[in-house]
């Protein structure tokens, strides 16, 4: 993962680039392997962490993992936080000159940060049918927008909510089109909300469905309509059921998946 970041240096506002990997191994085979495929960021002993897995959990939650056990057993959530999460994903390289103006959006932005997901490897050989989640082959990473803060104050709410549709925004020209692919895990209203049933509801659902699930979606539709006909379990973007289909015909359509 690779976090963009606006940081102040020598009084410049500038953007730091922080890479963060989670590696099933040892530091020392680590080491082999980045010094022979990725010698650009000069990986040394010391800037690995060798955890436990509840150590990774802890760390992975940026909470403190020297003291993990501490930290799992305590039962007092830790300060609320405010924070909003959009996504993307990126199916062709950005060029350098792209780069530089992401860059410098991000400065003048002043907090939204920029997380990159790399996708590729195992990911690439899973169908994207195979699974709900359908991003798998073709994306070359997931792009997460992010913001935290914890002022609590409706105008500093809005100001840094409007950071991240800023960007969003700016960023539809790097970005998969049509539909242009949502990660289902970071919920964004902004990309559309059921309105209504029936016909309506459907029409309105595959507006955010198919850029959460793309093909899959239709799938989803049939699955719902036939153990939820009444639709009694719903949300701003759950799934619609089909209009003017039976209980008994949802159930054949589903058995056809």
């Amino acid at each position: 993962m690779v976090i963009l970041m606006p940081q102040t240096v020598t009084n410049k506002l500038t953007v730091e680039a922080t890479f963060i990997a989670h590696f099933l191994g040892g530091s020392n085979r680590l080491l082999q392997l980045m010094k022979k495929n990725f010698q650009e960021l000069g990986l040394k002993k010391e800037d690995c962490l060798e955890l436990s897995w509840a150590e990774c959990a802890v760390f992975w939650a940026n909470m403190d993992h020297t003291s993990a056990a501490e930290v799992l057993l305590d039962r007092n959530s830790y300060a609320a936080s405010f924070l909003v999460r959009k996504t993307d994903y990126v199916q062709t390289p950005i060029s350098k000159l792209g780069w530089e103006s992401i860059f410098n959006k991000l400065v003048e932005l002043g907090k939204c940060c920029v997380f990159l997901n790399p996708y590729g490897g195992v990911m690439d050989e899973i169908p994207a049918d195979a699974t709900p989640c359908p991003h798998r082959a073709g994306n070359l990473f997931k792009v997460q927008y992010w913001i935290n803060w914890s002022e609590g104050d409706p105008e500093v709410d809005g100001r840094y909510v409007n950071q991240t549709r800023v960007l969003h925004e700016f960023m539809t020209k790097y970005v998969s089109k049509n539909p242009r692919c949502v990660y289902l895990n970071y919920r964004d209203l902004d990309i559309g909300v059921r309105v209504g049933s029936g016909v309506s509801g459907y029409n309105s659902g595959k507006v955010y469905g198919e850029k959460y699930f793309k093909g899959n979606f239709d799938r989803w539709v049939k699955v719902k309509t036939a153990v939820d006909p009444d639709n009694f379990f719903r949300s701003e973007q759950s799934i619609p059921t089909l209009p003017g289909i039976k209980n008994a015909e949802a159930c054949l359509l589903i058995s056809k998946i």
